[in-house]
């Protein structure tokens, strides 16, 4: 009997213990997001002011990338960058749930939330296991108009060096305020 009370006791514990493992992932995920963003940030102003928009382009390029597999590394999750846009459709194309929540932060964002605030998570099964997903969206920033706008914001040499860096490059015709991706962290669940 005692056997059956302790089963049953732990059985309606394990949902609130779940609850606040949720929220300490949520919250050590924006942290993490926030870390790779304030990172990148720094390093394309650093090498804006140094030489321009086109010098610019190596940071997210090689930069990001390695800056996020440094945080992977660093805490046993997978950080990335997403778009359904994509720049680099080798490092930058969503997952099936990552696309799900790019196009509801589209849709978030129409209907009028501010982009800054859009993110997203919750605990997945997929085949590999379970994992806590979270995504944080990429707002569109003055800044970010060098290489991802139109035209009419996009210089011609950085336009040519887009070309000859990313052949295959979806990531123009933004303005101000629009989703251009998201962060993704994948966390393990064991």
């Amino acid at each position: 009997m005692k056997t059956l009370f302790w089963l049953i006791a732990a059985a309606f514990a394990a949902p609130a213990l779940a609850q606040d493992d949720t929220a300490r992932y949520l919250e050590e995920s924006r942290k993490l997001s926030q870390s790779l963003v304030q990172k990148l940030g720094g390093e394309l102003k650093k090498e804006l002011s140094a030489g321009g928009p086109e010098n610019a382009i190596k940071v997210c390029k090689s930069v990001a990338p390695a800056i996020a597999s440094e945080l992977s590394i660093q805490h046993g999750w997978q950080v990335r960058r997403v778009s359904l846009k994509t720049r680099n459709p080798m490092i930058g194309t969503p997952d099936a749930w990552e696309q799900k929540v790019l196009a509801d932060f589209d849709r978030r964002a129409a209907a009028g939330e501010k982009p800054d605030n859009l993110e997203y998570s919750e605990i997945v099964a997929e085949p590999a296991g379970r994992y806590f997903r979270y995504m944080k969206a990429l707002p569109v920033q003055p800044l970010c108009l060098n290489c991802h706008g139109t035209p009419e914001t996009v210089s011609e040499g950085t336009r040519a060096r887009l070309a000859a860096d990313y052949p295959h490059d979806r990531a123009t015709g933004y303005k101000e305020g629009q989703i251009r991706g998201a962060v993704t962290i994948k966390r393990p669940l064991f």
